[in-house]
């Protein structure tokens, strides 16, 4: 029997089970044995295969290739396809990170094979129950053995739920982990000298979530106020599939609409711009650790340790205070912000320390 089956279903998993699997490779003592189970729910090469290059993570013993579909249509097959996998090949704990749909899924599927659960990432809320992804970590945890969390505010979110503090481990962020471990290979996208961009002198922004993209009118009035605020800094938009079909020949002043990247190049670009627009939820934990100003254009948060602690302020409702945040950002008088307790790159070594022990 494996000891583990570590799941990655999507792009920021797969930088969240990087430091496990290295710690777990590099450890000169007692190890873990491993299956990594690949969903395929990004299916798009440049948000998933390249991941696994750029991160040196193996080849996975399994791609189950659900690919895209409805919530449910991809949760379902996940778990079709996962149960008939996971019975061939048991294991003692199934892993999962995040808060995508093949996090639940999976979750589900070993819970009723009587496999423990591991939720790294767990813990943390928005209390926006519209969000899918909130769903998805509400249900997680209830279900969930084992949580392992990036800060003190996630293990009390479960604590308050009713979980056992004896199943709760503070153990910072896997995250932050990748990012150190990989910063000496970051290296610039070839839009770098084509745009003929400086470091310092350049916006970055994603844009994903159905409340910003999926109303044209909203999502070209989002783009404008940003182009307008601008004074003379190119803005860089690496365009996700879902919005680069509502902005098929738009053009805005400012902004460069460019192809997703691989994660060693946007990384770079985060790291060396000025500020960052967005709407992800680990985009505001990278740009907290490098403390790079970040507007995060969404009414909530699931980790608000950016805001209280880090550089993030979040935009809310008001399309007016994207203005005034913009104004802020563009006349010099952004907060400067800390670093996360525990958010160290050794969150990985912790992760598998605990469950050597286990």
């Amino acid at each position: 029997m494996t000891d583990l089956t570590i799941i990655a279903g999507a792009r920021p998993n797969f930088m969240k089970i990087a430091s496990i699997i290295h710690t777990i490779h590099n450890s000169a003592g007692p190890s873990l044995t491993y299956k990594l189970v690949h969903t395929g729910q990004h299916y798009d090469k440049a948000l998933s295969e390249t991941f696994f290059n750029d991160l040196r993570l193996p080849e996975p013993d399994i791609n189950l290739n659900v690919g895209s579909s409805s919530h449910a249509e991809q949760s379902a097959q996940i778990m079709v396809k996962f149960e008939e996998y996971l019975s061939a090949n048991p294991s003692k704990y199934v892993v999962v990170v995040g808060d995508v749909n093949s996090t639940l899924a999976c979750s589900i599927v070993a819970k009723k094979l009587n496999i423990k659960v591991v939720h790294v990432e767990g813990g943390l809320r928005s209390g926006d129950h519209s969000m899918p992804e909130e769903i998805n970590r509400l249900v997680t945890d209830s279900i969930t053995d084992i949580f392992f969390t990036t800060t003190q505010i996630a293990s009390e979110n479960l604590i308050t739920e009713g979980h056992s503090k004896d199943k709760i481990y503070l153990v910072g962020n896997t995250m932050i982990d990748t990012l150190i471990n990989n910063e000496p290979r970051f290296t610039a996208p070839s839009i770098f000298e084509g745009l003929e961009l400086q470091l310092g002198k350049y916006l970055v922004m994603t844009l994903h979530r159905p409340s910003n993209v999926d109303d044209k009118s909203q999502l070209l009035d989002i783009l404008k106020r940003i182009g307008n605020a601008n004074p003379g800094n190119q803005i860089i938009f690496p365009v996700h599939p879902r919005t680069a079909e509502k902005l098929d020949g738009t053009t805005i002043d400012h902004i460069h609409f460019v192809s997703p990247m691989r994660y060693l190049e946007f990384m770079y670009l985060i790291k060396n711009s000025f500020a960052v627009i967005t709407d992800s939820g680990g985009i505001q934990e990278e740009t907290t650790f490098f403390n790079i100003p970040c507007i995060t254009l969404r009414t909530n948060t699931e980790r608000p340790e950016t805001i209280h602690v880090g550089s993030n302020e979040l935009v809310g409702s008001d399309p007016g205070r994207l203005d005034m945040l913009l104004n802020k950002l563009f006349n010099g008088n952004w907060k400067d912000g800390g670093i996360p307790v525990l958010w160290d790159g050794k969150t990985g070594e912790r992760i598998v320390g605990h469950l050597l022990v286990k």
